[in-house]
C-alpha cells in the first residue's frame, strides 16, 4: 500500500541525512519508526490483567482457595474462635 506523507524541510533534511549515513532507505527507515511506534502504543493499551501477568503478580500469592462471601467467612471464623 502507498502512503504519501508532507513532511516539513527539517524532518525531511534530517532524515536523508540518516538515511545517507546508516545506508537505509527512506521507506524502510519509515516503516521501521512506524513499527516501533506502533509496538509502544499497542504495548500501552494492555489490559490491567495482561499487565499483572507480564510483571508476575498473577499467581505470586497462595491462599486457602477459599471462594464466595467474605461477610460469611468472617462470621464462619468469629464463631469458630468464640465456640459456645
Amino acid at each position: 500500500m502507498t502512503t504519501t506523507v508532507r513532511l516539513p524541510p527539517r524532518v525531511e533534511q534530517a532524515l536523508a541525512e540518516y538515511c545517507v549515513a546508516h545506508r537505509k532507505t527512506k521507506s524502510a527507515v519509515i516503516l521501521d519508526s512506524l513499527e516501533k511506534h506502533l509496538a509502544v502504543a499497542m504495548e500501552q493499551n494492555k489490559t490491567p490483567y495482561e499487565l499483572a501477568m507480564e510483571v508476575g503478580f498473577i499467581g505470586c500469592f497462595e491462599g486457602s482457595g477459599e471462594t464466595g462471601n467474605y461477610k460469611e467467612r468472617v462470621k464462619r471464623a468469629i464463631r469458630a474462635k468464640h465456640k459456645r
